[in-house]
């Protein structure tokens, strides 16, 4: 890199132990940045109360980790916890992680200083992590800084489903100019999410596209779940909330059933992520059926791995309206790169779906197409008994999305910081 030195300050509040899709992303980059002769030094927090994987860990042994309190209002206990609720939905602004952001922001300003970082790397969500590298970057207005959308914000669609009243919606725009306007490079993971960034903001010279993806490392050595071969297994992973709901797939596997064209014997639905009990309660009100549906709860993420390799079919939900076409959710790419094909109801003109087709690894039906979701279903489980349930995947295209490539592509966004 040309006059521009090689130490990287990661900000990512979401980081290992701390489980769930959100770590991936920061978790691979620190790691190759380090294979290709990065120092990346990571600035994060110490141990939560929610999803935690520490098997993660072991990839980032010989990183550096600075890890400061979280100030986590889902610490609170008792009566205080619906306290702790109404003050991170409703009063923190952008997100809950606002507090630890105005608790850390001074050293994390001393560690730039101390360390002499030469680029600064922010991700979110949660947004303030950008308002970390934002009370920084105006004091230090020469260090290079990489702004990292894995979410859209003000245009986000789960965000959007607040429903914010004007003056935080306000406040909150505000906040995004800033961030964007003043960093010098800019990363978003899908190229509909760019468009609406670019649409808005005049930075076309100064961003880029760095997809989510997976890592060949995290399928070395797994073993398939043993799966019952007399049915048709469907796995779900991840997490499910907003707009991001079973309920059209189980509607209609029980359709199906109700009308004999499925057997309720040769089929098995596996729901891996966390799921509230009212939310198994409604599925199992859609699925009324004995030993058809069964919730497993947030697992390792190589053991989920496992399980999605001992499937037949991997479903993929993103749920329709406003700025939904720009998300890919993290899954698609583990999903892409297992050989097992996938059930994707997901907007048809999405990022998603277009992943789908052009890797050839699976079947696409729009979020609201009841009647397509119910007769993609059927045929699904005809080509399973007849045993033609195969696809035939792009590989040139799945290699794209390679954790260790894309660690490249972060680096040749690093070399443009000049």
């Amino acid at each position: 890199m040309s006059n521009l030195g090689k130490r990287v300050l990661i900000v990512a509040y979401q980081f290992p132990p701390m489980g769930g899709s959100g770590v991936q992303r920061s978790t691979k980059f620190a790691k190759y940045l380090k294979v290709l002769g990065f120092e990346p030094i990571v600035y994060t927090v110490e141990s939560t109360d929610g999803i935690m994987d520490g098997t993660l860990n072991e990839e980032l042994q010989d990183i550096e980790i600075i890890r400061t309190k979280a100030y986590d209002f889902a610490n609170w206990k008792g009566p205080f916890k619906l306290v702790a609720k109404v003050i991170k939905r409703k009063i923190l602004m952008p997100d809950a992680q606002w507090l630890w952001y105005r608790k850390i922001r001074k050293h994390a300003l001393g560690i730039c200083k101390e360390k002499a970082i030469d680029i600064l790397y922010t991700t979110s969500y949660p947004y303030s992590d950008h308002l970390v590298g934002l009370y920084i970057k105006k004091r230090l207005p020469d260090l290079k800084w990489v702004v990292d959308f894995r979410d859209e914000w003000t245009k986000n669609p789960y965000i959007l489903d607040m429903n914010y009243n004007p003056l935080r919606k306000k406040i909150e725009a505000h906040m995004e100019s800033e961030v964007v306007m003043l960093s010098d490079q800019l990363i978003t993971n899908s190229p509909h999410m760019l468009e609406g960034f670019t649409s808005e903001y005049d930075i076309a010279d100064k961003s880029t596209v760095i997809s989510n993806g997976y890592d060949p490392y995290d399928f070395e050595g797994l073993i398939p779940k043993d799966k019952d071969t007399d049915k048709l297994t469907i796995t779900y992973a991840g997490a499910m909330y907003g707009r991001r709901k079973p309920d059209l797939f189980l509607k209609s596997i029980k359709k199906l059933i109700d009308m004999g064209r499925i057997d309720e014997k040769q089929i098995r639905i596996q729901l891996i992520g966390r799921f509230s009990e009212a939310a198994k309660e409604q599925a199992y009100d859609w699925i009324t059926y004995i030993d058809v549906l069964e919730f497993f709860d947030y697992m390792p993420h190589k053991e989920s791995i496992s399980f999605l390799l001992g499937s037949d079919v991997l479903l993929l939900i993103v749920g329709a309206g406003p700025g939904a076409k720009n998300f890919y959710t993290g899954k698609i790419f583990e999903y892409i790169y297992t050989g097992v094909p996938i059930l994707a109801i997901v907007p048809e003109d999405g990022a998603a779906a277009g992943v789908i087709r052009a890797s050839n690894t699976g079947y696409v039906i729009d979020s609201l197409d009841t009647a397509g979701i119910t007769e993609q279903l059927a045929t699904i489980y005809q080509l399973w008994k007849e045993g033609q349930l195969h696809i035939q995947p792009v590989d040139s295209i799945i290699k794209q999305y390679n954790r260790y490539e894309q660690t490249k592509d972060l680096i040749k966004v690093f070399e443009r910081l000049r």
